[in-house]
């Protein structure tokens, strides 16, 4: 969809869903974004269902385009130490796979999306169900870091920023305590 994989959830991250909402149901949540690739959807359905919330659809935080390597392909080149996968993690950008998204691209739409959302719920607390590049960029806009520095997080894992306006504050990366303590068979998955 619009250049990227969209497969339904597995068992596995039906399992992650049904545990993140038991994690978060407690907490105040006064908005839920999705992503328009339906795997979000999916992820965030138990706990919208339990706190009553409709999701918002936010475009702009769909997973990194790969471009050639899309489809699982990408999977496939990492795992088999493909040089151009590992051009890619040494270089840290995305787009040395051919017709993949830019650094700067992807911020210059992942950055004013928190933004819009930050504006729109300001005072809230919002959760958002993206993807591991999406995330891994949220986080370096943050933080100032490297663009890969948190690249890698856990399907399942919970990460959270503030945003105050044009200060953004990391306040957790891959928390995935509520994946292991309730039912230690549930790992991460792809």
């Amino acid at each position: 969809m619009d250049g990227r994989g969209d497969p339904q959830l597995s068992q596995l991250g039906r399992e992650q869903a049904a545990l993140i909402a038991d994690r978060l149901a407690a907490t105040r949540v006064d908005a839920i974004y999705v992503t328009s690739l339906r795997r979000t959807a999916e992820t965030a359905a138990p706990l919208a269902a339990r706190l009553g919330l409709v999701p918002e659809v936010e475009p702009a935080l769909a997973e990194v385009r790969l471009g050639e390597w899309d489809g699982g392909i990408y999977r496939q080149r990492v795992a088999e130490g493909d040089p151009l996968a590992l051009r890619m993690v040494e270089e840290e950008r995305w787009d040395v796979i051919p017709g993949a998204e830019s650094n700067a691209a992807i911020a210059a739409r992942v950055g004013p999306a928190i933004g819009r959302i930050a504006e729109r719920h300001a005072g809230e607390r919002v959760v958002c169900f993206a993807h591991g590049g999406t995330i891994g960029a949220v986080l370096a806009i943050a933080t100032g870091s490297r663009p890969f520095a948190f690249n890698g997080s856990d399907n399942g894992a919970i990460s959270s920023i503030v945003v105050a306006g044009p200060r953004w504050l990391l306040r957790g990366f891959n928390d995935r305590s509520h994946l292991e303590r309730h039912n230690p068979r549930v790992r991460s998955a792809t």
